[in-house]
């Protein structure tokens, strides 16, 4: 168990020193991702920027992903899921449409611009504080693919074992020190887990 986000940016940042990695990007995904993502910038000697995507939420239970928002505004969507259930069009396009919206307000808020993140060429360590199905992390690298990065590296602090496992088959490495078997939720690996304020965050991307 974690003490907390920043300690366990430490812990990944030291796994992550394991490799030799050149010019790296380092990117958190809001807003707790964020936090661990700090210590491994300052590893790195390098900035930490910010990923920023928007869960597609099954209409009768938000915290279900049936697909996420990228920057661009594309959305990676569940279909199997979406088709199972029968999810209407009217649903999902509406829903996107919202996210999308506060996806470009929380870029605006965090970086003062809308445009994506400079990765070409380079190795990308996407970091978030915890996995559960990892839908929206999977959305993510497959958004990420298109700006032609070098590498893309996944490291979180926990996930469950089955989500690491599909994840590794889609990027170059997965940096995940506990995976345990009966994994419930993100915070409860976590002796404090509060949320991460849009200040918070904000002080660490100006901090770097």
């Amino acid at each position: 168990m974690y003490q907390n986000r920043w300690e366990a940016g430490e812990l990944l940042a030291q796994r992550l020193a394991e490799y030799q990695f050149k010019s790296v990007c380092v990117l958190g995904i809001p807003r707790g991702g964020v936090v661990v993502a700090a210590p491994i910038a300052r590893f790195f000697k390098t900035k930490l920027g910010v990923l920023v995507t928007r869960k597609v939420g099954h209409p009768l239970n938000d915290e279900l992903a049936i697909g996420a928002v990228m920057p661009d505004g594309s959305a990676v969507l569940d279909t199997l899921t979406i088709q199972t259930h029968h999810i209407g069009k009217d649903y999902l396009e509406r829903t996107i449409a919202t996210q999308y919206a506060e996806l470009r307000r929380r870029m605006k808020l965090y970086t003062g611009s809308e445009m994506p993140p400079d990765v070409k060429g380079k190795t990308v360590i996407v970091v978030d504080d915890g996995i559960a199905t990892g839908y929206t992390m999977k959305a993510a690298v497959a958004w990420l693919k298109t700006l032609q990065p070098e590498k893309i590296i996944v490291a979180v602090p926990v996930a469950p074992p089955e989500t690491i496992a599909e994840l590794a088959k889609s990027v170059d490495t997965v940096v995940c020190p506990q995976q345990p078997a009966d994994f419930m939720a993100v915070g409860m690996h976590y002796r404090e887990f509060p949320q991460t304020s849009d200040a918070e965050a904000i002080e660490l991307l100006h901090e770097f």
